[in-house]
């Protein structure tokens, strides 16, 4: 069997920084860290090819320094990692991305399946995934729990929805996006992150992979952010004095003066 796993590199911090002349996301000074989500990917890949055999590669877009976050994925237990790196991919929006992860994919060749984590912790669109699958033309099944068969030809796997869970079927090759609830993703071993700190990971250009330019960066994304900005939260208290009924009928009067019961 021979897997993709697609992942990104995300800011490691819950204290957004935005600039705002450019409306863009101040990343200086901010560690990054693969996006949590795609950790359970890269287990359920590993899991994978462990029990069927084959092949794992873990594929990413972005600048250069995402190598050492690839790395990172080695030591776990793929076999090779690829990364998507190109000026002419700045500025993408997750159309553009997933147009530009499927000529990768494309490049891999003869890819049995590929996942993804349900979403990345910094954009929470959850649209790669699924833009993927369209692009390649395939079958997908977003926010799986659990595998419950596969082979050659087809996969069954549970998705979870909004009132518990569903069981459904398809066609291989085809595409998963995952939750945690999936695996519980192994810390890499001496051994692996021996092997991670010697490996090479590859460089493919928009060239390499043969991406039409006015589908890739800036060019190939019908959206863009216009503004982007940290609400300003504004509230305010108010103490009540008296004894507890005395609270209760000055509350309940407050209440009804704003109109809220």
């Amino acid at each position: 069997m021979k897997i993709v796993v697609c992942v990104k590199q995300v800011p490691d911090t819950t204290e957004v920084k935005i600039n705002p002349e450019t409306n863009t996301l101040i990343r200086e000074g901010v560690a990054s860290i693969l996006n949590p989500f795609d950790l359970y990917a890269v287990e359920e890949g590993i899991r994978l090819k462990e029990k069927f055999g084959g092949s794992l590669t873990v594929l990413s877009m972005g600048p250069p320094q995402v190598a050492q976050a690839l790395r990172e994925t080695i030591g776990m237990g793929a076999d090779e990692a690829v990364l998507l790196s190109d000026r002419a991919f700045a500025g993408s929006d997750t159309l553009a991305t997933a147009y530009a992860l499927a000529k990768g994919i494309e490049k891999i060749s003869d890819v049995d399946l590929i996942i993804c984590g349900k979403q990345a912790i910094d954009g929470d669109t959850a649209q790669v995934g699924p833009e993927i699958a369209e692009n390649l033309k395939i079958p997908h099944i977003t926010y799986v729990k659990k595998i419950n068969e596969i082979n050659d030809d087809k996969m069954i796997a549970e998705r979870m929805n909004e009132t518990g869970y569903e069981q459904l079927e398809m066609p291989l090759p085809a595409l998963i996006t995952v939750v945690k609830e999936i695996n519980e993703p192994r810390i890499p071993s001496l051994k692996g992150m021996m092997r991670a700190k010697k490996a090479q990971v590859t460089i493919w250009s928009a060239t390499d992979i043969a991406a039409e330019p006015d589908q890739i960066g800036l060019n190939g994304s019908p959206t863009w952010v216009q503004r982007i900005f940290i609400p300003e939260i504004k509230c305010h208290g108010e103490f009540i004095d008296g004894t507890p009924e005395e609270q209760v009928v000055c509350l309940v009067r407050s209440l009804r003066s704003k109109k809220i019961v």
